[in-house]
């Protein structure tokens, strides 16, 4: 099928690295302009972001974002295959493959003059490092709209809700010793993993609501210790937290901080992402998805964080959708083939339907 091919094309990069990067984004424009479809590119932090309008003139203007980025991985999980059903590779489901979907779409979209259709694509969605991210400044340079969708893993449902995003790096320290007797020494590294259950205990980890079950913590880089025969006196945590809509990020940290023998400071806060299920974006999005799935619940919560954010931010509702799958930013990362198609055929038939359900007023047109 169209999509996994294109897909294929695209895992191929190594978009872990900024060579890669900019190899992919320069594929993915010239694609569209073979196909007449403007697009304009940028770069933000060395990186390349792309832009591209169809459609409309004005309202209503609907958004297609995603990102080429992928976390790091040995080269081998760059070379797409597929196992039945499933297109297995680094970026397959997180998101090359959606990625591939909206390409299709906005070029089965360029000829209606419905609705303005823009087709963003970032490189930095996967970046720990704080500042200003490439969705920021593409909704700042009025690439914006009335509704946004971004092709993160969802299942084809609709993310309505993901958990916050609150990175935090752990200093403790402790006694240096000969390694033959660690009785006369205190050994910053055990106490850096017993400081991390204890954050695994604390109050606001054990809350729950109607989407999530709790929040997610995990241990994500640790660095202690410079000598085999030595008790290390200093041990340094990275520790993600995805916490839930209504749980007060500041309390966390404050929590954090008040632990005995640790010092305490934030890496990276992206704040949890709510939209209204009501929206008639939404609705009408949720009109389509039930026509490609059975299940009973269409709008789900995400575990994982993403740039919807920089839209919500914007006054500009947001959701996440992309196909199925699993696996990401693991060896094995697949995406479902006759899902690619459905998510596809979902996407524009949503955007042809936006018209009929939408009414006239104008809501965050740029």
């Amino acid at each position: 099928m169209r999509e996994t091919s294109l897909a294929e094309r695209l895992i191929a990069y190594e978009t872990s690295t900024l060579e890669g990067m900019r190899a992919a984004a320069e594929f993915v424009k010239g694609w569209l302009e073979a196909r007449d479809v403007e697009v304009a590119d940028f770069v933000h932090n060395e990186r390349p972001l792309l832009a591209a309008t169809v459609g409309a003139e004005d309202w209503p203007t609907v958004v297609l974002h995603g990102h080429l980025d992928v976390v790091p991985a040995p080269p081998e999980q760059f070379r797409p295959r597929t196992d039945g059903d499933r297109l297995v590779g680094r970026g397959a489901y997180d998101m090359k493959g959606a990625l591939a979907a909206m390409m299709y779409a906005i070029r089965d979209l360029a000829d209606q003059r419905g609705v303005r259709v823009r087709f963003l694509c970032v490189s930095d969605e996967e970046s720990d490092e704080a500042g200003v991210r490439a969705s920021d400044v593409l909704v700042e340079r009025g690439y914006r709209g009335d509704f946004a969708i971004t092709g993160e893993p969802t299942e084809l449902r609709i993310g309505v809700q993901a958990k916050g995003v609150l990175g935090v790096r752990l200093e403790v320290t402790g006694k240096a010793a000969h390694g033959s007797t660690p009785w006369l020494g205190d050994n910053a590294v055990v106490k850096a993993l017993e400081t991390y259950e204890r954050i695994r205990a604390l109050p606001f980890a054990r809350e729950s609501s109607e989407l999530f079950d709790r929040p997610s913590i995990n241990l994500g880089r640790i660095v202690g210790g410079d000598a085999l025969n030595k008790v290390p006196d200093r041990c340094v945590i990275d520790v993600d937290i995805r916490y839930l809509p209504g749980q007060d990020p500041g309390e966390i940290c404050a929590a954090i901080a008040a632990l005995p023998e640790v010092s305490a400071s934030e890496l990276i806060h992206r704040d949890p992402v709510i939209v209204d299920a009501a929206n008639p974006f939404v609705r009408t999005l949720a009109e389509v998805v039930a026509r490609e799935m059975e299940a009973e619940r269409v709008s789900v919560g995400r575990d994982g964080a993403s740039d919807v954010v920089s839209f919500l931010d914007a006054g500009v509702p947001a959701v996440e959708f992309g196909p199925r799958g699993g696996g990401h930013h693991g060896p094995d990362e697949w995406v479902s083939i006759s899902s690619l198609e459905r998510y596809g055929r979902a996407l524009v038939e949503f955007v042809r339907l936006v018209p009929e359900r939408i009414g006239r007023p104008r809501l965050h047109v740029a």
